[in-house]
């Protein structure tokens, strides 16, 4: 036998509810987007300065940066042409920025010894909020 505070909810209090919890996401989200697009820009600025410190390392040992044909690969991977490597130079490979796209790397760069940047969330050279590139000149 039911007692009097034994009801459920009924279909019309779950359909306010819904709708309610839906207009909060509508309203939540686009905030939390936009944080997930600084904080990929923020972890590709955090990479290209932890590469540029290997590439600094690198030099030490050898006396030179990678050319742009060995590219950041000899910072994880020996290669047999190039004397006093003492690597590796980063705890892991770093071969793509956080959108799944490769690091530019350039050396003799135009900006200084070596040029390292990521064209951002659309894969491509310039480009403004999310899609700015993030270089290690800047």
């Amino acid at each position: 036998m039911k007692k009097v505070g034994d009801r459920g909810f009924t279909l019309i209090e779950l359909l306010v509810v819904m709708i309610i919890i839906g207009l909060l996401a509508s309203l939540i989200a686009p905030t939390m987007f936009h944080k997930v697009g600084e904080s990929k820009q923020k972890i590709a600025k955090a990479q290209i300065e932890m590469i540029g410190t290997a590439l600094d390392t690198f030099k030490l040992d050898t006396g030179k940066y990678p050319t742009t044909d060995e590219g950041l690969k000899v910072l994880w991977e020996k290669s047999s042409n190039i004397p006093n490597w003492d690597g590796p130079y980063l705890p892991k490979p770093v071969k793509e920025d956080p959108w799944h796209n490769p690091y530019v790397y350039k050396s003799p760069g135009e900006h200084g010894n070596y040029d390292l940047l990521s064209y951002g969330a659309d894969g491509k050279l310039g480009g403004e909020g999310e899609n700015k590139d993030i270089t290690s000149w800047e």
